[in-house]
């Protein structure tokens, strides 16, 4: 895990998740919140899981979640908002059970979004807010 500080802003990164892919970090803190980067399909050596299937696909964006979420000094459980982008609105359900199972009882606010196209090709991408408190 590895944290820089810049002025009030903390950098997180943790290689339990994929490296950014461009010019941004996993999280940031910044005084008792901790913002994440859209979370993708990506395995820790950046390859793609789950080609064509949105149930994997959304199991290993919420993993990657999780990672980054830890990595920061929180936990699922402290999410307060999160978005969700798919590639296509079909895929609303099985989304919605793969991350009613990460998230249990806990219900964050959240917005879910078809978009024309993610990085990477791939059919899920979330990002969250989360509370350090």
């Amino acid at each position: 895990m590895s944290i820089e500080t810049a002025s009030s802003l903390t950098v997180v990164s943790t290689p339990n998740a994929p490296a950014a892919i461009g010019p941004y970090a996993q999280g940031i803190k910044v005084g008792d919140l901790l913002f994440l980067s859209g979370c993708i399909p990506l395995n820790t050596k950046g390859e793609l899981v789950g080609e064509g299937d949105v149930e994997a696909q959304t199991t290993q964006a919420l993993r990657n979640l999780k990672a980054v979420v830890e990595a920061g000094g929180s936990e699922l459980g402290k999410v307060v908002k999160t978005t969700v982008f798919l590639k296509s609105m079909n895929d609303f359900a099985a989304v919605n059970a793969i991350y009613a199972s990460f998230f249990g009882g806990h219900t964050p606010a959240r917005s879910a979004v078809e978009v024309a196209r993610l990085p990477r090709d791939v059919l899920v991408e979330v990002e969250a807010i989360v509370s350090l408190k």
